[in-house]
């Protein structure tokens, strides 16, 4: 945990770094002119893809920011616009995202850049299928982007115009001509072996099946299909609309507790792009689903979530700004001609003032750098300094946290023990006890003398058995040596049959060992929480899911016993679950539970790897 925190602290520094390298880039690049701003403005684009393509929203808004509009040509202001769009379009601003993309697509128009335009006009078409109600007909551009795919040659835009031909079939409840066309596509793509595509229109073809034509059986094909792709390829953002679509279809079959697991499962994946209006989604659907099922605390929980959700963001406002930004490009592209002329006019006048003010600025400002950089230099040492005082003091801090929190779980666990060996083994030994005294007693007058001599020893029996299964519960072992998969699955091993209770573990990822002491902590929550199923549950079947995906550990724990009143609301005390949600915030983890009265109960943990 330590670790964690002296990386992001790293991090923090190496971006200030970062941050004044390219300061000083962007002044001498100046000096060089246009050799060196037209290699620095090339490379800020790739390096803004990149970040885009891994996600990383906060870098491509910082390199987006850095570059000058002003000394961008037309192709570069194209570019600039199509990646500012897809960063406003991940963040959910999708009327800022559709007027970048309108101006990416007018500028590529005026360059007679076809391929790139189509590559502008999908992303349109894009926005447009992610915002409900809007006041744009999205047909027009699906009509351009067929025909300028035609005149690039690219087969694969065929596939991709005709699952967006099916998208708006399937808007208009065209069932039959959105599974035509979404049929021709899978074929595309899969001859042109572009698996990803083909999973997610075959996905997508399940949504027809749940939405539309009502067969959710042929739905939960088509989705438990996809399911283990998006699993092997790490596509959280899919595997979450997956496991969203199965829950709907469960829930309009009427198995509400089945959709309840995987409405949780979709909102317990992290999302790295859409993440507000997707939130809305799950939010809306969970808060139905415990409503028909009659679990109103819950109901009551997600619907609060929602609500804040829908507080930031504003759909009708995102609609109207977007058709204001359809009629103004309409207007704006009448009077072009001679806005043009006047514009080039003026820019040429102004070029000449803006060198030479440029130049004067450049001179001033590499002045009074080079005059500041041995201060800079000295703050910057004080402020290395700081966080290195800074992190001691929180590594300390951590240590004793853990020292504190490791000697209680010993302590507890010590405590613990002596109960069981009390209350059980005690009992046994006593109750053997209580036979040999009566056999010295009474041995020269006792007929049945075999009789007690075998129940004596039966007692015996059944005290070593105890003693046995107590130390396999307790102690599964092979944590050190093995690992924690190695060791759940003994845990599990020897666990069921106890009380006729049956574990069912299920697991993905965990290919490479954990830290130890993290796999000590996790391997304890499991034991802690399957003791707790035997003891107090009184279920039959249980069910273990751990998920390692790329910055998180997630753990589903499940059993179908009695449950109990739950309030999520409120902090719960009971069975020593504020011992594990101990363990679990020293992790920087989350934990909810979700139990219902003879119907169960579910906990999902999230842990940051």
């Amino acid at each position: 945990m330590g670790s964690r925190r002296q990386r992001r602290i790293h991090i923090n520094r190496d971006r200030y770094i970062q941050t004044t390298t390219l300061i000083f880039f962007i002044v001498f690049s100046s000096i060089g002119f246009y050799s060196n701003k037209l290699f620095s403005q090339t490379s800020k684009f790739e390096l803004a893809e990149k970040y885009l393509q891994e996600f990383k929203n906060d870098s491509a808004q910082f390199i987006l920011e850095s570059i000058n509009l002003s000394t961008l040509n037309k192709a570069e202001e194209a570019h600039f616009y199509l990646l500012k769009g897809k960063l406003n379009f991940s963040k959910s601003a999708h009327d800022a995202a559709f007027a970048d993309f309108i101006e990416a697509r007018r500028k590529y128009s005026e360059l007679n850049d076809s391929c790139n335009q189509s590559k502008a006009t999908l992303m349109i078409i894009e926005v447009l299928s992610h915002q409900p109600h809007n006041l744009i007909p999205t047909q027009p551009f699906l009509d351009e982007f067929i025909l300028t795919s035609i005149q690039c040659g690219k087969p694969i835009d065929e596939a991709i115009a005709y699952s967006k031909l099916a998208v708006v079939y399937l808007k208009a409840e065209n069932a039959d001509k959105a599974i035509e066309n979404f049929n021709k596509a899978i074929s595309i793509s899969t001859k042109l072996r572009d698996t990803s595509l083909a999973t997610n229109l075959m996905f997508n073809k399940g949504v027809v099946y749940n939405t539309t034509l009502k067969k959710f059986d042929s739905a939960l094909y088509f989705f438990k299909h996809t399911a283990p792709y998006y699993i092997k390829n790490n596509s959280q953002e899919y595997l979450s609309y997956n496991y969203n679509n199965q829950a709907e279809a469960y829930k309009k079959k009427g198995d509400y507790q089945t959709a309840i697991k995987y409405y949780r499962k979709a909102d317990s994946i992290p999302l790295r792009k859409f993440s507000l209006k997707t939130k809305r989604i799950f939010y809306k659907n969970i808060a139905d689903v415990y409503h028909k099922a009659g679990q109103y605390d819950s109901a009551y929980f997600y619907s609060q979530k929602l609500l804040n959700i829908n507080d930031s963001i504003n759909e009708v406002a995102q609609n109207i700004n977007m058709a204001e930004i359809k009629e103004q490009y309409d207007n704006e592209k009448l009077r072009a001609d001679k806005l043009e002329l006047e514009a080039k006019q003026t820019q040429n006048r102004n070029i000449a003032f803006g060198l030479g003010g440029g130049l004067l600025r450049v001179s001033i400002i590499g002045f009074l750098l080079v005059k500041n950089t041995r201060k800079k230099q000295r703050i910057a040492e004080q402020q290395r300094e700081i966080e290195i005082r800074k992190t001691e003091k929180i590594l300390k801090e951590q240590e004793l946290a853990t020292i504190d929190a490791m000697i209680a779980g010993q302590e507890k666990e010590r405590e613990r023990l002596a109960g069981e060996l009390h209350d059980s083994v005690g009992a046994t030994l006593a109750a053997a006890r209580l036979q040999f005294e009566h056999l010295k007693k009474n041995k020269d007058t006792l007929d049945n003398l075999s009789e007690i001599f075998d129940k004596t020893s039966s007692l015996l029996e059944d005290a070593y058995t105890e003693i046995r299964t107590m130390a396999h519960l307790k102690n599964s072992g092979v944590i050190a040596k093995n690992g924690l998969l190695p060791a759940i699955k003994k845990l599990v091993r020897n666990t069921s049959g106890t009380n006729d209770l049956t574990i069912e573990l299920n697991y993905f990822g965990l290919n490479d060992r954990l830290e130890n002491s993290l796999e000590i902590t996790i391997f304890r929550v499991i034991q802690e929480l399957v003791t707790n199923i035997i003891k107090h549950s009184g279920a039959t079947h249980a069910h273990i899911s751990i998920t390692q995906l790329k910055e998180t550990l997630s753990i589903i724990v499940e059993d179908n016993g009695k449950g109990f009143k739950y309030n999520p609301l409120k902090s719960t005390e009971g069975m020593g679950l504020a011992h594990i949600e101990r363990r679990i915030e020293l992790l920087e983890g989350t934990m909810e539970i979700d139990s219902t009265l003879n119907k169960g109960t579910t906990i999902l943990i999230d842990i940051p790897l």
